[in-house]
């Protein structure tokens, strides 16, 4: 890795002031900031994504563990707990909070698409965050750092009825005298081995949601939840 910039080091300065854990090994933090475009392709960087590989699976392991402690039901009811809790989305809203994006090297020409606040760039980030934290400061630094910027989504989830959302929302409405709920693909992308589909579900006189998984039943399952956090505040 080339040298840091004084101003890549101030912006991780920044970042580690907000998360409150400075990093030992610099060089590493911003492998984990570095995303695929940097360099517009006119030199070879490394980037973060086998980062983001063990971070994904760091970030499953914390929350199956914190599930298991705080959460009775069964499998199944925990599994969809923590879909919601490890998806892009989770993690691009954790990403937000810390301003994750301001510290990441991406090229100008994303940068202009508004990468900065890419949903994808930055779910993909903090797993990649998550991965860096984990090797440099070990599992209890990463769990507190979890726990600190998970929580309040920790919080919601656990909140929300055990219950199959999509079971749910077509009870819900039946009991309401509206249709059987409709769920449609509005989009498939990403590899074979990593796709991400985008699910729209709606139900004649309630209204329609969207929501996006790694599985066209995950994606169904987010869709019902919306449609029922927005069902629940009318």
């Amino acid at each position: 890795m080339s040298t840091p910039s004084p101003q890549t080091l101030k912006r991780l300065a920044r970042l580690e002031k907000t998360i409150e854990y400075s990093f030992k090994d610099k060089e590493l933090a911003i492998l984990a900031l570095t995303h695929s475009s940097y360099g517009d392709g006119r030199r070879k960087f490394t980037n973060n994504e086998r980062l983001e590989f063990m971070g994904d699976r760091v970030l499953g392991l914390l929350t199956a563990e914190r599930l298991y402690m705080i959460c009775e039901g069964d499998e199944g009811s925990m599994a969809r707990r923590l879909n919601a809790l490890v998806r892009k989305e989770t993690c691009a809203l954790v990403a937000r909070s810390i301003n994750l994006g301001e510290a990441l090297l991406i090229s100008p020409s994303e940068i202009k698409q508004g990468g900065r606040d890419k949903t994808s760039i930055l779910g993909d980030a903090c797993e990649s965050l998550l991965a860096a934290i984990y090797i440099d400061g070990g599992y209890e630094v990463v769990k507190t750092f979890y726990s600190t910027f998970w929580g309040g989504e920790i919080r919601k989830v656990t909140a929300i009825s055990a219950k199959d959302p999509k079971t749910e929302l077509q009870e819900r409405a039946s009991a309401a005298g509206h249709e059987v709920p409709v769920y449609s693909v509005l989009e498939r992308k990403g590899p074979d081995h990593r796709p991400m589909f985008l699910v729209e579900v709606d139900v004649k006189g309630l209204g329609a949601s969207q929501g996006t998984g790694k599985s066209k039943k995950d994606a169904e399952r987010f869709a019902a939840q919306h449609l029922l956090e927005n069902w629940h505040k009318k």
